[in-house]
């Protein structure tokens, strides 16, 4: 038998451990919030409070990729038919932020009808799992994962292409799911595959890995933005946050910062005013 101090230890240690630990019960419940993180290993949901996003009003050069999204998600909100959806293209233009805002803006029509489960690259393979939580729950999910590719000895988008479309339960009409990827076919694609002279049918191996993009029905492509398009969303950040520089001069730090950056694109232009705000001793 212990004696008194090692069983008081051991009490502290138990009860420390049962704080940290996630509470299953409140954190697996998807009418908890309307958003949440998917941990697998433990399975569980966890509630975020506050996601990080952008008003969609701030995102320009990306309208038509808007509209079509925000109709996509509209209509699945009402409980129509819609499809899943993949954007994809050059980095820091919008993709993930797009989703997020389109979600924001659906949920300020309809509040609560839409949750948001971001799934993470590595827990690709617990999909199945995740999946049959989200459809008990009941209620209407849009299931996304950030900057989703593979590499060619990934095994794990075969099971994704099941779930998605090809598997027997397929995906519940409750879920649809929204991924962002700087590839348009999610997989690298080597010369070999199209030079490759000793399969007897060459051409296979290229379907097998571009096949899985075809399960998204909604295709939306992001690419670099123009001068002018760059300076409208600093302009429209600056005229937001209201922060006090003249037009030519923005412009004129805006373009510099580009430059040193090698690209002109939506996240490069926060991350400038990021630095403008705390130049100007401001606030965002």
């Amino acid at each position: 038998m212990p004696s008194p101090d090692i069983a008081a230890v051991l009490t502290r240690i138990a009860e420390a451990l049962e704080r940290l630990a996630p509470k299953a019960a409140a954190a697996s419940d998807p009418a908890s919030a309307d958003a949440f993180v998917w941990h697998a290993d433990p399975d569980w949901l966890e509630p975020i409070a506050n996601v990080n996003r952008v008003d969609i009003d701030l995102l320009h050069g990306i309208e038509r990729q808007r509209d079509l999204l925000l109709d996509n998600t509209g209509r699945f909100a009402r409980g129509l038919p819609a499809n899943n959806a993949l954007l994809w293209g050059a980095r820091g233009t919008g993709k993930s932020s797009l989703v997020k805002a389109v979600h924001a803006r659906v949920n300020a029509g309809r509040p609560g009808a839409l949750g948001l489960v971001e799934i993470h690259r590595e827990d690709i393979c617990s999909l199945p799992r995740c999946l049959r939580l989200l459809k008990d729950s009941g209620r209407r999910f849009i299931l996304f994962c950030d900057d989703l590719s593979f590499d060619q000895q990934d095994d794990a988008y075969k099971s994704l292409k099941a779930v998605l479309e090809g598997g027997i339960e397929g995906r519940p009409g409750n879920v649809v799911f929204y991924a962002t990827s700087n590839r348009r076919h999610l997989m690298a694609r080597d010369m070999i595959d199209n030079e490759r002279s000793t399969a007897i049918n060459p051409g296979e191996a290229v379907e097998e890995k571009v096949s899985l993009s075809d399960r998204f029905g909604l295709w939306l492509g992001f690419h670099h933005v123009a001068q002018d398009t760059y300076f409208a969303i600093v302009e429209g950040y600056v005229a937001h946050y209201r922060l006090p520089i003249a037009t030519d001069d923005l412009r004129r730090e805006a373009n510099e910062w580009a430059v040193t950056r090698g690209s002109r694109s939506g996240r490069v232009a926060w991350q400038f005013i990021q630095d403008l705000a705390g130049r100007l001793g401001q606030t965002l």
